[in-house]
Order: C-alpha cells, then sequence, then structure tokens
C-alpha cells in the first residue's frame, strides 16, 4: 500500500509545488512591480500624473514590493503558508 502511495501519490504532490510555486512568482514579481514604480515615477515627472495621484501609487506599489519579497523570502526557505 505504501508503495502504491509513494508511486501515485508524490508526483502528484510535486507538480502541485511546482505549479503553487511558479504561480507565487509570476504573481509576486519583484521585477514588474519595480517597473511599475519607475513608470510611475516617469509619469509624475513629465506631468501625465498629479503628485497626489503619484504619492498614492508610489505607496500602494512599495507595500506591494515589501510583500513579494516576503513571499520569495518564504519560497527561498520552503516555508510557504496559504492562508484563507
Amino acid at each position: 500500500m505504501f508503495v502504491l502511495d509513494d508511486l501515485l501519490f508524490r508526483p502528484i504532490v510535486g507538480i502541485v509545488d511546482t505549479l503553487h510555486t511558479m504561480a507565487l512568482d509570476e504573481l509576486y514579481d519583484i521585477e514588474a512591480l519595480e517597473d511599475d514604480l519607475k513608470e510611475n515615477q516617469l509619469l509624475y515627472e513629465i506631468g501625465d500624473r498629479s503628485e497626489e495621484e503619484y504619492r498614492r501609487r508610489k505607496e500602494e506599489l512599495e507595500e506591494e514590493i515589501e510583500i513579494a519579497r516576503e513571499i520569495h523570502e518564504q519560497l527561498a526557505s520552503g516555508r510557504v503558508e496559504v492562508k484563507k
């Protein structure tokens, strides 16, 4: 029975774990968030974005980058928890 579990169950768990990691990498892409932060700065500098909108978006992006870094740190250490 245990051999059968190892043959059938472990590959599925491995695939699900890999898909989960890939989804988190895609969802919390630090480089993309940093690019958005640079774009926000550029739009403000050329006058396409008001100072209020610039500051609001900057705070949002900085918070998202912080969360993304925490997620990537958890992925690297292997201690990712999924909460509902």
